[in-house]
């Protein structure tokens, strides 16, 4: 038995776009239902939605028949969680506020078994190992990771070239709706000066040699950040998805003309 082929990091890799979609709904009907629906990742999110490491693991199961990749987000760059993450059977971790190279590097180390780094090494308690029917598991997952690193903030971006050069770190996600307020914007992921910046971070990123990712819902913007060069772009939100076509559907025959807009359909959360 072997460890799953890392198809996502591969794509990345190879300079092809992924377009995705934020899932945090936490429940393991709604990730399997997505799964189903094209997208070439999910990110099973464990920082803003309910989730913990059993519902994770439930999504895991639920999507794991489907040509999607799961992408896991921990609520933040711990070295515990991570290795609960993994153990889970994630391949690909989308880590939030990272600041520096430094914590870059630690993140890196804490998803590779030694002597490559840190990850503890009781594969045998996991479904990733298959529960040890994989036997040389240890020696082999080290070469599938995906580590997707988020910059959030302004002094991210002021370190986004030693983060973007560590090695281990596949990808640089930017985050618009922290990003924008850390710039002094708060809920103007729109606004041209956040633009830019996510536009110049992309072309940095490129220029590092990995792939640079973004959450954006406003498909002209979503596209305008394509064009430019990123790799993995989450185009919508599962749970603004489903309140603006509820909203939608019951206005049809309750009245109250179009539904406004959600966060997420204005491009944040």
């Amino acid at each position: 038995m072997q460890t799953p082929t890392n198809t996502f990091r591969d794509e990345l890799r190879a300079g092809r776009a992924q377009i995705g979609l934020w899932v945090g709904l936490a429940d393991a009907n709604a990730a399997e239902l997505l799964a189903g629906c094209g997208y070439d990742w999910l990110v099973l999110d464990g920082e803003h939605a309910p989730n913990d490491v059993r519902s994770l693991l439930a999504q895991l199961r639920a999507v794991a028949p489907y040509p999607v990749h799961p992408v896991l987000r921990p609520p933040k760059g711990d070295v515990a969680l991570v290795k609960q993450f993994l153990d889970i059977g994630a391949q690909t971790l989308l880590v939030p506020m990272i600041d520096t190279a430094e914590e870059a590097e630690l993140m890196v180390r804490a998803t590779r078994y030694p002597p490559a780094g840190i990850r503890g090494m009781g594969a045998a308690l996991a479904r990733a190992s298959r529960y040890g029917q994989i036997a040389d598991y240890t020696v082999q997952a080290n070469g599938q990771m995906c580590l997707l690193v988020q910059a959030e903030t302004t002094l991210a971006l002021e370190n986004l070239d030693a983060i973007a050069r560590v090695e281990g770190v596949d990808g640089v996600f930017f985050g618009p709706a922290d990003l924008s307020a850390s710039m002094g914007y708060p809920g103007q992921v729109n606004h041209p000066e956040v633009q830019r910046a996510i536009l110049d971070g992309i072309a940095r990123v490129r220029a590092a040699g990995k792939a640079p990712g973004v959450l954006m819902s406003q498909a002209d913007v979503a596209q305008k950040y394509l064009d430019a060069g990123a790799l993995f772009v989450a185009v919508g939100v599962d749970t603004s998805l489903l309140v603006q076509a509820a909203t939608q559907t019951v206005r049809q025959f309750k009245g109250g003309g179009a539904a406004a807009p959600t966060a997420a359909v204005r491009g944040g959360y």
